[in-house]
Parts: C-alpha cells; structure tokens; sequence
C-alpha cells in the first residue's frame, strides 16, 4: 500500500512560513526556508529549474519521485494562488482538503470537504500506486492524529523566524518519531522520521 510522508522546509523554531503569509507571498517573509533549493549546481531530476547541492537534490528527488498526489490544505492552496490551476508537484495529483467550497478548484484538482481520511483516500485513487504527500501543517496534524501518516520528513533551514505559520500544530498526545536519515547539506539539514504506531 503506498505510504503518506510530508516532506516540508522549517526553520529550527517550527515555521515553515514567515509573518503575514497571503496570497501571492505564500511564504511571508520566510522566503529564505526555500533557498536551498536553487543555491547548488546539481540540478533535479524531477522539477525542472531546481539547483540544488548534491545531498539536497539526492534527498528531494526521492521524495519528489515517489510522489503519486498531494493532500494540500486550503491555506496552503489559497496562499499559492491555487497552484495555476494545477498541482505544486510536476507529475503528482493534488487534493485539497477544505471545510469550505472552493468554485476555483479546476478539473485538474480535487475537492474534498469531508475530512482527512476522505482526502487520503481520494489522494490514493489518483496516486497510480505511488505515495502521498501532505502538504500543510494543519493536514499533517489532522492525518497525524488520524493515525494515517508514515513518515515525516524535515528540511530544517538554520535560521528562527520568530513568528508565521507554525508548522506542527496542538495534538491530543505524543507521536513518537524514530530517526530513520540525517543528511547535512549546505543551507539545510534534512531529517527523515518514520512514524512510530
């Protein structure tokens, strides 16, 4: 069965935007928590424009290629100006998990309003067998006290933001991580966890 991993940018005090995240500024003015992704000489293999350092475009590309779709929430959806109408992955599918219509939502995206796990599933369906990525901190909150996530993948971007969009959010208990990689990396460290159940 595929597997549901988020892989997100963080700085190293929880953020994973800056202050005043909006449409069109997705990221505030934490804009620097995606540097490393044009700031080597190795390019990606799987989103054309990326640069990065060898371990970073080692790293991202295998999470970028086993990526079938993409569970995004709706900040995350409205502040990337729905995506063009696509998906923020090249190849991937995108859901978006929302308790509110979206009439902007194209034929090339789904809407799901009935929770987490409706999401997931319609994320499966349209994955062709590969795994899903969430995208948000309010998704991965809400599949992590689900009970649907498998992985957790950090790109931790040495710097504190001091305020934006928090990226874990509260849960009712403790989820218990097990360090399954670190990479170090100029400009980021990438932590890959896998859930432990």
């Amino acid at each position: 069965m595929n597997k549901v991993f988020s892989a997100h940018s963080v700085s190293v005090d929880g953020y994973i935007t800056g202050r005043n995240p909006s449409p069109g500024q997705g990221l505030g003015d934490g804009g620097m928590l995606f540097d490393w992704y044009f700031d080597g000489d190795t390019p990606s293999q799987v989103f054309d424009g990326f640069r990065l350092s060898e371990p970073s475009a080692r790293v991202f590309d295998i999470a970028a290629a086993r990526s079938g779709a993409i569970v995004a929430g709706r900040n995350t959806y409205d502040d990337s100006d729905h995506f063009g109408g696509g998906s923020p992955h090249p190849k991937a599918q995108l859901v978006v998990l929302s308790n509110r219509s979206a009439p902007e939502i194209s034929e090339r995206q789904t809407l799901v309003t009935t929770g987490i796990e409706d999401a997931i599933a319609a994320a499966r369906e349209v994955a062709g067998g590969k795994d899903i990525g969430l995208m948000g901190g309010g998704v991965l909150t809400a599949a992590l006290q689900a009970g649907l996530v498998d992985e957790v993948i950090l790109h931790q971007v040495p710097v504190l933001l001091g305020g934006g969009r928090p990226f874990f959010q509260s849960l009712p208990e403790h989820v218990h991580l097990r360090l399954v990689e670190a990479v170090p990396a100029p400009g980021v460290t990438h932590l890959h966890y896998a859930v432990q159940r």
